[in-house]
């Protein structure tokens, strides 16, 4: 069984995630922009999307590839600075339709917010959310950024492929 990895980011940890899991097991890695990235070439999937507004990057690709992923065994992993929750859940349920959800397997992953790669205009919604948030650790992450990327992190997904890349 032959498989991919298809992933949309915003400002690079998704991109860094897919790329140790392409490293870690030898599948191609493709930008879902890219012209080549053709989910049918392949017999499963690996797809990563950063949430970002509580809602997935890649879901409008997904949404318009829907009958190319329909019946495909599929890994997504999420990015953002959520801890798996239920309310990370329901960020991902809202984003995709749920005949695609319930054909896959859910790993959210820890990301990264660098105050020098977003706009002015996030970094004032991150700081009035900020002032909102009950939570005082969510609240100082907001206003001053955090780095949750693990490579280590990526260790379930790998497994899963390789069980996986056994099949013949």
């Amino acid at each position: 069984m032959n498989g991919a990895i298809f992933f949309s980011g915003k400002y690079g940890s998704t991109e860094q995630y897919a790329n140790w899991i392409g490293e870690a097991t030898g599948l191609p890695v493709f930008n879902i922009k890219d012209s080549k990235a053709d989910p049918l070439k392949y017999d499963y999937l690996i797809l990563g999307s950063s949430i970002v507004y509580f809602k997935l990057t890649i879901r409008k690709w997904a949404k318009a590839n829907l009958s190319k992923l329909n019946g495909q065994s599929k890994v997504l992993f999420s990015v953002s600075g959520a801890d798996p929750s239920d309310k990370l859940e329901r960020w991902v349920s809202k984003s995709l339709p749920s005949v695609l959800l319930s054909q896959m397997k859910h790993v959210a992953l820890g990301g990264r917010l660098d105050h020098s790669k977003v706009g002015w205009s996030v970094r004032l919604m991150l700081w009035i959310g900020s002032l909102i948030n009950p939570d005082p650790s969510a609240s100082k992450e907001e206003r001053f950024g955090f780095d949750h990327v693990d490579k280590d992190s990526i260790e379930p997904i790998v497994e899963w492929i390789r069980q996986f890349q056994t099949v013949k």
